[in-house]
C-alpha cells in the first residue's frame, strides 16, 4: 500500500534550511500495524503528514497504492484523504459546534453517505470506545480523553484502508489507552487495514507488528513488535 524511497523534507524559513527527514525508506502493506517511534523533533510527525498526503516531500518518492504521490492533483489528494484515509491528531481537530456523533460522522457525510447511515456508523464506532452515553455532547463538555476517543471514532467511521494516528494515547488513561491500541490492532488484523501510529508510548511495541525508529530525520532501526504474542486475532487464527 505504501512505499517510501529515500524520502526527504526540508523546511525553509527566512532563507534558513532545516531538514526534517533525510533518506527515509520503508514499505507498509495492508493489514500491518506499524509504530513509528523516536524522540521529539525527530521527524515523526512530518513523516505522518507526508504519508497522509497533507504535505509533499522535498525529495525521494512516496508511492501510495502503486502511484507516485507527486502525480496526484489537488482534487485527487483530497479524494484519497477522504475515502482511503482516517486521521487521528494529537490536537483532536474536533468541530466545536458539533456533537460527538456529528464529529464522528463527518468523513461519511463528506463522502456522500446519507445522514441516517452516517450517524448509525458513527454511533457504532463511538460505542466501541465507550462513548455511547456522550453522543450528544459538544467537545467543550468532553474531557481530553473523551475528545481523543471521538477523534479515533471519526478516523474509523469511514472504514479507511489506511489509518494514521499521531500520539493517539497521549491524553488517555492506561486502561483506555490500551483499549484504543487494541481496537486499532483488531482493525488492522480483522479488516485488513494498514495502521500507522506515531507515538512515544512504549506500550505500542507490544501490539505493533513492526516498530520503526526515527532519529534526527533518519530511519535508524526497524524491529519486530510483540504483535503475535498479544493480538487476539493472531491467537484465533492459530486455533
Amino acid at each position: 500500500m505504501i512505499e517510501v524511497s529515500n524520502l526527504a523534507k526540508i523546511y525553509v524559513n527566512d532563507g534558513v534550511e532545516t531538514p526534517a527527514l533525510n533518506g527515509v525508506s520503508f514499505s507498509i502493506g495492508q493489514g500491518e500495524f506499524v509504530a513509528i517511534m523516536g524522540p521529539s523533533g525527530s521527524g515523526k510527525s512530518t513523516l505522518v503528514q507526508i504519508l497522509g498526503l497533507l504535505d509533499r516531500p522535498s525529495g525521494g518518492r512516496y508511492v501510495f497504492e502503486g502511484k507516485d504521490s507527486s502525480e496526484f492533483t489537488e482534487n485527487e489528494l483530497a479524494r484519497l484523504r477522504n475515502l482511503k484515509m482516517g486521521f487521528v491528531f494529537q490536537s483532536f481537530n474536533l468541530l466545536s459546534a458539533l456533537t460527538a456523533q456529528e464529529n464522528a460522522a463527518i468523513p461519511l457525510i463528506t463522502a456522500g453517505v446519507s445522514k441516517r447511515k452516517a450517524f448509525k456508523q458513527a454511533r457504532e464506532q463511538l460505542a466501541k470506545l465507550h462513548l455511547d452515553n456522550r453522543l450528544d455532547n459538544l467537545p467543550k463538555d468532553l474531557s481530553g480523553g473523551e475528545k481523543q476517543r471521538v477523534a479515533v471514532a471519526r478516523a474509523l467511521a469511514n472504514e479507511p484502508m489506511l489509518i494514521l494516528a499521531d500520539e493517539p494515547t497521549a491524553n488517555l488513561d492506561t486502561k483506555t489507552g490500551s483499549e484504543v491500541m487494541q481496537l486499532l490492532c483488531n482493525t488492522a488484523c480483522a479488516e485488513n487495514r494498514a495502521v500507522v501510529i506515531v507515538s512515544h508510548d512504549a506500550r505500542l511495541k507490544e501490539v505493533a507488528k513492526r516498530v520503526i525508529t526515527i532519529e534526527d530525520g533518519r530511519l535508524v532501526k526497524v524491529e519486530k513488535g510483540n504483535h503475535e504474542a498479544n493480538c487476539p486475532m493472531e491467537h484465533k487464527h492459530a486455533r
